[in-house]
């Protein structure tokens, strides 16, 4: 039986999933931060946590860029 390799506390985001998703607030495209795990809106100042692999897109669980 042969196991899963490890891949950390991180799933890795695939970036091909960037291009069908855009701001939930802006519509505007989103940025990729692959050291941070968020997906970056520029337009609306927004940053929406990648967990496990799936983007957070609520405006409940983004944080505000300063």
């Amino acid at each position: 039986m042969s196991e899963l390799p490890d891949r950390g506390p991180r799933a890795l985001f695939d970036r091909r999933m960037l291009e069908g998703l855009v701001c939930p607030l802006t519509q505007a495209p989103l940025a990729y931060d692959a050291e941070a795990q968020e997906l970056i809106s520029r337009a609306a100042g927004l940053a929406f946590p990648i967990r496990g692999g799936i983007p957070i897109m609520l405006a409940d669980e983004a944080r505000s860029l300063d």
